[in-house]
């Protein structure tokens, strides 16, 4: 099976209830094949710096989107829309091995309709938030690191809750669901000069959700 070939076979850690952390799910030479994939769908659909809404304020991470819908954020607020903000054309496809990590680890029959992908740059971080903008909470965000090291920070429901952090590897997928579905969580660093997978260095986060229930 390609997930033999692929996928590393390390436990999945519960970090919370819902919230779990599949260490070197992507072994090193699925990790340069999906990096590379994102590099190509970029040219269609290329990264650009979203703003906060109202304000006006960059995010100091670059953004774009794979799937059927994109995340979009700018001061008009935050939104789902079916084309790049910028070039007015429909995102391309999430890759086929994003989708297959979606598959062994979701642990639902629905498949996922947006594929965020943030790129982090030294220096650049998310505060925390939750992602809340889906109608539908029932399947779980499944999130995948490529490239250098990151300090995710993760608490409850609540943005007052106590956090906790851990540190995230390239070819590691966080899952979120169950009662971790809306957790507030972020990014408080990367760590410049881990991995050498990305010519730019940096990190890579393709956070993958099923944005809308079906129909009846």
């Amino acid at each position: 099976m390609a997930f033999d070939l692929f996928f590393g076979r390390e436990p999945v850690q519960d970090l919370a209830p819902g919230l779990r952390l599949a260490r070197g799910f992507f072994d090193e030479a699925a990790q340069r094949r999906l990096a590379d994939e994102v590099a190509a769908l970029a040219r269609a659909a290329p990264f650009y710096r979203p703003h906060m809404p109202n304000s006006g304020r960059p995010f100091s991470v670059l953004m774009t989107n794979f799937g059927a819908l994109g995340w979009v954020s700018s001061v008009a607020g935050y939104r789902y829309q079916p084309t790049h903000p910028e070039t007015g054309a429909a995102f391309p496809p999430i890759p086929a091995l994003a989708l297959e990590a979606w598959e062994r680890l979701a642990g639902v029959l629905c498949a996922p309709q947006a594929c965020l992908v943030n790129y982090y740059a030294p220096g650049a971080r998310m505060g925390l938030h939750q992602d809340a903008d889906e109608g539908d909470f029932s399947a779980p965000v499944v999130s995948i690191s490529l490239g250098c090291d990151a300090l995710f920070r993760y608490g409850g429901a609540r943005r007052a809750d106590p956090t906790r952090s851990v540190r995230l590897r390239s070819g590691d997928v966080v899952v979120m669901g169950g009662p971790a579905r809306l957790v507030f969580h972020g990014v408080d660093r990367i760590y410049p000069g881990t991995s050498g997978l990305l010519p730019q260095g940096g990190r890579l986060n393709l956070t993958m959700r099923h944005v809308r229930p079906p129909r009846d």
